[in-house]
């Protein structure tokens, strides 16, 4: 029994492919959803594992990979080793650099607290690497926490 794909699925799955090679950041079905514009997150969720499985299929050196419940294209261990000083780097000042290395060698560490050892310029340096998503804040009383991200340690390559 040969089962025909519609149209509509055909391009589900290529704009979700779409989405999923051209985002730095992995995507949750709800992104996903809202890119196709789909509301019915099971007939999404449904056209994703269609593409999973497709790449898991078939000989590329690229796969889907579920990170927390989001979704990214990537390659796979033995492709990533040879070309991974190809990928483009974000780029970071370097004062956002150092406050970066005192987060990561600290954490968690209170906002102020790098404020008090920094000065006020810190503020946008936290800023550029919370846009970055190199950290991540959370309310701690009148001040925030400071911690570095999954995306941090991959990047830095800190989780072998």
């Amino acid at each position: 029994m040969v089962i025909k794909i519609s149209s509509l699925d055909s391009d589900t799955r290529k704009l979700i492919e779409a989405a999923l090679f051209i985002s730095a950041e992995p995507l949750s079905l709800d992104d996903l959803s809202k890119i196709v514009n789909i509301s019915s997150i099971g007939y999404v969720k449904n056209m994703l594992q269609d593409l999973i499985d497709d790449y898991a299929k078939r000989d590329t050196a690229m796969k889907i990979e579920e990170l927390d419940k989001k979704y990214l294209l990537t390659l796979k261990s033995p492709y990533m080793e040879k070309v991974s000083s190809l990928a483009a780097k974000p780029d970071l000042s370097k004062g956002a650099l150092r406050i970066l290395a005192y987060i990561s060698k600290n954490e968690p560490i209170l906002q102020s607290k790098i404020v008090n050892i920094f000065g006020p310029s810190s503020y946008s340096y936290i800023k550029e690497i919370l846009e970055k998503s190199f950290i991540e804040s959370s309310k701690s009383g009148r001040t925030k926490k400071l911690k570095t991200t999954e995306k941090f340690k991959e990047y830095f390559e800190l989780n072998q």
